[in-house]
C-alpha cells in the first residue's frame, strides 16, 4: 500500500457503526471509500450534506454533488441537503461524533495547524476551526514528515493554529499517538516501522506507551 492508503486503512478503524462523521479535505476524504458496507455511518460535509457516499465513477458523476473540498461525491439513500447555517449548527451543537481532519503540523500539546501557509493563497479557513471544538472526538491524519523530510510533529506549531490542545489522536504513516493529561503518547507503530525511526523523525517529545 502507498503511504496515504496505509493512513486511511488505520483511520477507518476509528469509525464505529452508528456514528455521524465529518471528513476533512485531503487524506480524510479517502476514508469514505474504505468504510465497511455494513456500517450504518452518516458522513457530514460542512457545505450542507449529510449522507455522503463513495467517490463516483465517471458514468455517475453529478457536478451538483460536491463535498467541502469541491470534489464530486455520491449520496446514500436518505441523504439530506441544507444550508451552511444548519450544517454549522450540527457541528457547534455537538452532533458530530468524530471529525477526521488533515494536518500540516501537530504539536506535542495536541495543537493543530491545518488551514493556511502564510504567503500562499487560501480560499478560506473552512470549517476546521469549528470542527476541532464542536466534534466529540478529533483525529488528525497526515504524513509523518513533509516533502523535505522534516517532521510535521513539532514541539510547537510554527504555522497559524486551527486550535490549541484539540487533537485526541494522530495517525501517520509511521505511528499512532494519543494526547492525554500525561502528554503525547506513542501507542502504535505501523507495520515494519521501528521505535528508533519514529524517534528520529519526530521533533516533538513523547512517551512510549506501546501495547505489550
Amino acid at each position: 500500500m502507498d503511504t496515504r492508503q496505509k493512513i486511511v486503512t488505520r483511520a477507518v478503524k476509528e469509525i464505529k457503526s452508528g456514528m455521524n462523521v465529518n471528513l476533512g479535505i485531503g487524506i480524510p476524504t479517502l476514508v469514505a471509500n474504505a468504510i465497511p458496507a455494513n456500517y450504518n455511518v452518516l458522513l457530514q460535509s460542512e457545505n450542507g450534506l449529510l449522507g455522503i457516499g463513495p467517490y463516483p465513477t465517471e458514468d455517475i458523476v453529478d457536478p451538483d454533488l460536491i463535498n467541502a473540498g469541491k470534489e464530486t461525491v455520491t449520496v446514500v439513500p436518505g441523504a439530506s441537503f441544507f444550508d451552511s447555517a444548519e450544517s454549522f449548527a450540527m457541528i457547534r451543537g455537538g452532533h458530530i461524533d468524530l471529525a477526521i481532519l488533515g494536518g500540516m503540523e501537530v504539536s506535542e500539546a495536541g495543537d493543530l495547524a491545518n488551514w493556511m501557509i502564510p504567503g500562499k493563497m487560501v480560499k478560506g479557513m473552512g470549517g476546521a476551526m469549528d470542527l476541532v471544538v464542536g466534534a466529540k472526538r478529533v483525529i488528525v491524519v497526515m504524513e509523518h514528515v513533509n516533502k523535505n523530510g522534516e517532521s510535521k510533529i513539532k514541539k510547537q506549531c510554527e504555522l497559524p493554529l486551527t486550535g490549541k490542545g484539540v487533537v485526541h489522536r494522530l495517525i501517520t504513516d509511521l505511528a499512532v499517538f494519543d494526547f492525554t493529561e500525561k502528554g503525547m503518547q506513542l501507542i502504535e507503530l505501523a507495520e515494519g516501522v521501528t521505535l528508533e525511526e519514529v524517534k528520529k523523525k519526530t521533533a516533538a517529545s513523547f512517551n512510549v506507551a506501546l501495547a505489550q
